[in-house]
């Protein structure tokens, strides 16, 4: 991770290049004062576990602090501090929170000093929506799914992992693995020997000849993969290996911009849960599956001279009919017109035939 990040964090700021200041969310996997400084100096923000033994904070100086963010109402013993890394040059920000039933302390570093406390812990405490929307994005949106079989070929300078290198690493591995053997081996035989076991001398001496000639030879083989393996680098161009030429990658184009729409209609069901929330109780539990039935069900569309009727099918409940009518009435409010058009549109719930 800590290899990766800024080269893809290079491509990601010109998108959000005088907008807004980018904050990168992650988890103890890439730990490194180094690159914080580095991805600090980019222009952007960091929001991490701290990683290794920290001083623990005295239980009194916690405070409580209360919040709704996201339309949830959250609680935490917080602590705010400054602390700083690489001898002084790097200045972050430490919040740390106290779990009450164990006393259990976990630390955050940021580099965010404009936002609350409150706020800091909820976005790195609530880093699993980040883990629900793909797994979301992948059964209701079908992300991962493929839009087609062209093929395009692929970058001949992208970095993969060395195939030579892979192939040292793997018998390295296996002659170590051998190593190991016959170490427990050279020790089954020296604890025969010496329990009574071996019937004489000669035999105990023959068996350790024998396997002190089969670990030399599996030391020196380790030895040459070992220097072998120093002079080959982790990962190399595509072009640099065997197949690189011939290498091919899906069509990428039509890939972007179908998930580019998806995420977009994610964000306007987003935005309608949102919506839905003074309305409906449950909305927590049940607002992206009500926004979805309302979606997906029937309705009737009627034009006249200045607007576009759309009548929505009720839904499986009056109370639900009810909320999704009250959501009408405030997209009808904001005045909207059909694209390529003058028509408003203007959105209702039909009556239940009960």
């Amino acid at each position: 991770m800590t290899r990766m990040l800024v080269p893809i964090l290079e491509e990601l700021r010109p998108l959000f290049a005088g907008t807004r200041r980018l904050t990168v969310v992650f988890d103890r996997g890439g730990w490194s004062p180094k690159l914080f400084q580095q991805i600090v100096g980019m222009g952007l923000d960091i929001l991490t576990y701290r990683k290794g033994r920290v001083r623990q904070v005295a239980p009194k100086r916690f405070v409580e602090r209360r919040a709704r963010l996201d339309g949830r109402r959250v609680t935490y013993l917080l602590h705010a501090q400054a602390v700083r890394f690489l001898k002084g040059k790097l200045r972050l920000r430490q919040v740390t929170r106290l779990t009450p039933d164990t006393g259990h302390q976990t630390p955050v570093v940021t580099s965010r000093w404009d936002l609350r406390d409150i706020v800091i812990a909820y976005r790195m405490f609530e880093r699993w929506r980040q883990e629900n929307f793909f797994k979301y994005m992948r059964q209701e949106y079908l992300i991962d799914a493929l839009t087609d079989y062209a093929i395009e070929p692929d970058d001949p300078e992208r970095s993969v992992p060395n195939p030579a290198r892979k192939a040292v690493d793997t018998e390295l591995r296996q002659a170590r693995r051998e190593l190991a053997r016959l170490r427990e081996s050279y020790g089954t035989a020296a604890l025969d020997y010496m329990d009574g076991r071996t019937p004489t001398m000669a035999a105990f001496t023959e068996a350790e000849q024998h396997l002190q000639g089969e670990l030399t030879k599996v030391q020196a083989r380790i030895a040459r993969l070992a220097e072998r393996q120093k002079t080959l680098p982790v990962r190399t161009p595509l072009r640099e290996t065997p197949h690189g030429a011939e290498a091919v990658q899906l069509s990428t184009e039509r890939k972007h911009l179908t998930n580019v729409l998806k995420m977009v209609a994610y964000q306007i069901e987003s935005s309608l849960v949102e919506q839905l929330r003074p309305y409906y109780a449950r909305t927590d539990d049940e607002g992206r599956t009500l926004i979805q039935t309302a979606l997906r069900g029937s309705a009737a569309i009627e034009p006249t001279a200045d607007e576009l009727r759309i009548t929505l099918a009720p839904l499986s409940s009056p109370h639900r009919s009810a909320a999704l009518r009250r959501l009408c009435e405030d997209l009808n409010k904001t005045a909207t017109s059909f694209p390529g058009s003058t028509l408003r549109l203007c959105f209702a719930v039909a009556q239940s035939a009960s």
